[in-house]
């Protein structure tokens, strides 16, 4: 899932002080000559060789005069040794992160590729402290709350009672975000994504494998980011719609793995880039049904419903007499996948969710 740059780190780096004390012996130099050929305290001397006191530019000009090894070369080693310390002193406090580390689903996004393997023992999970906050692109848990506090404002959650892992929602998110950056999309307009949705509803009729080429494809035309990303557990989000840096971004889980639920999902957040284009976070549960509250959330799901199968042909749902050969006509005469028709009449409570006809659904493992 991340692509990470890894450089050698070596267990243990010297001060650089180490390195002139071997000069020094090469001269048969003591400390104090040192001291006074650079004008300084002999104590000052001490501090650079135990490492104590850092080597500055002026410095390392100094020794540059006096031993003939270039500023260049003390800068370095004096960097290198500093940014040693630096992790050091990470490492040690990344124990104390482990508990910030324990509120996601760490095993999922291990599956996921975001996490490196491992058996997930304390002394691991302090190891997967710096992997985790590179992910998220903060700098500490604390970066990490203050961004996704800010964040958490804009959230329009169609199931409160259900989304309030917020650490997983938040893992599941920048997952999405990490994979639309490697669409290339073109200008937003919503004129264009308007007219692309009578060959995205064409789709439905087309095999799972075709399906998320050709729709991720149509949305970078219109300018929308559309990414599938597997639902982490706690999160209960089929999908989400959101500007990110200006431009939509749609996100799909593929929970429930039907397409008359991918579907409908993706009309429903095509539908909020379109009429709520605002900085709200829509988090979206198929299994919500029409017990959301919000008015964007029920029209959302009426444009969902109605780009589906339109209200004319709503209307007949109610009279088609129910057996497989009227489903797959009528469906061919709409120009849908029959699975859809199935699930509105399941919807409709017209068909029992448990009816055989539900064989004439597909099911979605993954898109892409």
């Amino acid at each position: 899932m991340t692509e990470t740059t890894l450089a050698y780190t070596p267990r243990e780096v010297t001060p650089p002080g180490a390195t002139l004390l071997d000069l020094l012996e090469e001269r048969d130099w003591k400390q104090r000559e040192l001291a006074h050929r650079l004008g300084r305290p002999v104590q000052a001397v001490n501090e650079i060789i135990a490492g104590k006191k850092e080597i500055t530019e002026d410095t390392a000009l100094e020794l540059e005069r006096v031993l003939e090894v270039p500023a260049q070369f003390w800068l370095a080693r004096e960097a290198q040794y500093r940014e040693y310390l630096a992790r050091q002193r990470s490492a040690e406090a990344s124990l104390e992160h482990v508990p910030w580390l324990e509120q996601f689903p760490l095993k999922a996004l291990q599956d996921a590729g975001v996490l490196p393997p491992g058996r997930l023992t304390v002394a691991f999970k302090q190891e997967l402290v710096d992997p985790l906050l590179r992910f998220f692109g903060v700098a500490s848990p604390a970066g990490w709350q203050a961004h996704y506090d800010q964040m958490q404002l804009q959230f329009r959650r169609a199931s409160p009672r259900r989304q309030t892992d917020v650490a997983a929602i938040t893992a599941w998110l920048r997952m999405g975000e990490l994979r639309a950056q490697r669409i290339d999309v073109g200008d937003y307009t919503p004129a264009a994504l308007q007219a692309a949705i009578p060959a995205m509803r064409a789709l439905t009729l087309q095999p799972p494998d075709r399906v998320g080429p050709a729709l991720v494809r149509l949305c970078a035309e219109a300018g929308v980011a559309l990414v599938f990303v597997p639902a982490l557990p706690g999160t209960h989000v089929s999908g989400v719609a959101r500007f990110l840096h200006g431009r939509p971004l749609i996100q799909l889980s593929l929970l429930g793995k039907r397409n008359d639920v991918f579907w409908f999902s993706f009309f429903h957040e095509v539908a909020h880039v379109l009429k709520h284009p605002t900085r709200a976070i829509f988090l979206d549960d198929a299994a919500a049904g029409d017990t959301v509250e919000s008015p964007e959330e029920q029209d959302a799901n009426r444009f969902a419903a109605d780009t589906l199968i339109s209200r004319v042909h709503q209307a007949r749902l109610s009279c088609l007499p129910l057996n497989a050969a009227e489903i797959e006509a009528f469906a061919a005469e709409i120009g849908v996948h029959p699975g859809i028709v199935v699930g509105q009449l399941q919807h409709r409570d017209l068909l029992p969710w448990a009816h055989p006809f539900t064989r004439l659904t597909t099911r979605y493992d993954h898109l892409g």
